[in-house]
């Protein structure tokens, strides 16, 4: 047991630094990105909102097409990776890389890996159980699927993008200041509220 352990840590470490070396050009970026997103300031939430909201208007106002859309974000991306790794050193100077932002960058990488790592058990997880218990497999898939669809036949598109990327944005700080932890806590207590008074009805 602890010589897979060992293994895993290893593997893990090896990925961890491939990444890092992968992401070297970006990490200035990555760093200033990281500050925002655990909101190191108390406006850093308001921004990012607004950000997510002008973009969204923007989209909003132009509607553009679908391939138009895509080919956009795709050139975005593209400038972003040239550009990038080559403006970021001249705007944030990388003879001040100290060894706390290289720790940092390295728990970011770190990071990144083991939350692959868990969408792809994940989705061993489910392959692992179309395999084993097929009626199950396909009574969740097909459910999920149709209540997925449902939200978005009820929702309008972009509206329901903006909340999943606002969300998706405000998570790490909401996690970092223990607001999920906090509210997730509440919810439990009040369902184990709930199934004590009906326990106590039944008796």
């Amino acid at each position: 047991m602890a010589e897979g352990d060992n293994r895993s840590a290893n593997l893990l470490a090896q990925e961890t630094a491939q990444l890092e070396e992968q992401l070297q050009g970006w990490g200035e970026v990555i760093l200033a990105a990281d500050r925002v997103l655990r909101w190191e300031r108390p406006w850093f939430p308001g921004a990012l909102l607004g950000v997510s909201s002008v973009v969204f208007l923007l989209v909003y106002y132009l509607d553009p097409s679908v391939l138009t859309g895509l080919s956009c974000t795709v050139m975005l991306l593209c400038l972003a990776d040239y550009l990038v790794p080559t403006l970021a050193p001249r705007v944030f100077g990388s003879n001040k890389w100290t060894t706390e932002q290289q720790q940092r960058f390295h728990e970011i990488c770190g990071n990144l890996v083991r939350t692959q790592r868990r969408v792809v058990g994940w989705g061993r997880r489910l392959c692992t159980l179309k395999e084993e218990k097929p009626k199950v497999y396909f009574a969740s898939v097909i459910s999920s699927l149709l209540t997925v669809a449902w939200i978005g036949q009820q929702v309008h598109n972009l509206l329901l993008t903006y909340l999943i990327v606002s969300f998706l944005l405000l998570l790490p700080g909401l996690n970092q200041h223990g607001i999920i932890t906090k509210y997730t806590a509440m919810a439990k207590r009040e369902i184990n509220k709930l199934l004590k008074h009906k326990e106590k009805k039944n008796e």
